[in-house]
């Protein structure tokens, strides 16, 4: 399990560096754009945790050359935390999206959720029906009709949650704490509205009058009937 860090704040990157191998993952460091281009010429990862600023370009850069290598999931730090900027990482193929400053146990608990998406691991396969949608759980694939839907893992995560509680209403902090791992308020609120916004118009016939994540005024959302 390689993970390549690319973070041009040293004091930020020896913490973290420290933490992930404490953890037990194998960490190469990285200061810039180039260095990381040279590394992953060189090595193989599993992961990649790219800042979004670099002095000598950006972690998009690095995101484009990775996602066109392999399907390795990709989780971006940024000191900026607006709705274009997550909807951007997301749209370029990132997994997750986490905001400076952030807790050691938030940024863990967002790796072993992305990781989850990616485990190759699961023998048995289980199919969940859910609104017309079918999701197997053992590839983290899901379908509408015969047509896959790609999803980020966060979305995939995210649907998991409404299917497994179908007919239910949800709260916010109930789907941040599902999303997380951990406890809601170490999230941005705003982040939840913007992978709902996200993920209806991906698998909703019509996203501004949603059938199957519906929302429920004051309390949350339900998904299904």
């Amino acid at each position: 399990m390689k993970i390549l860090f690319v973070e041009d704040d040293k004091i930020i990157a020896s913490g973290l560096c420290y933490s992930l191998k404490q953890e037990g993952y194998p960490v190469t460091h990285c200061l810039d754009v180039e260095s990381a281009k040279n590394m992953l010429n060189e090595i193989s990862f599993d992961m990649a945790i790219l800042d979004l600023s670099l002095p000598d370009g950006s972690g998009y850069d690095i995101c484009q050359i990775i996602k066109a290598k392999a399907d390795i999931p990709v989780i971006f730090l940024t000191a900026i935390d607006d709705e274009v900027n997550v909807v951007m990482g997301l749209d370029m193929g990132a997994d997750d999206y986490i905001a400076k400053p952030f807790r050691i146990r938030e940024l863990l608990a967002r790796i072993k959720s992305v990781l989850r998406r990616y485990d190759k691991t699961e023998s048995a396969k289980t199919l969940i029906e859910f609104s017309g949608l079918k999701i197997d759980t053992a590839k983290a694939k899901v379908y509408k009709g015969e047509q896959e839907i790609p999803l980020t893992s966060l979305e995939y995560r995210l649907l998991l949650i409404f299917a497994n509680h179908q007919g239910q209403v949800l709260s916010r902090h109930q789907l941040l704490d599902g999303l997380w791992d951990v406890a809601g308020d170490f999230v941005n609120d705003n982040t939840l509205t913007v992978y709902i916004k996200r993920l209806r118009e991906k698998i909703e016939d019509n996203s501004q009058n949603p059938t199957i994540i519906k929302t429920v005024r004051g309390l949350g959302y339900k998904g299904g009937d």
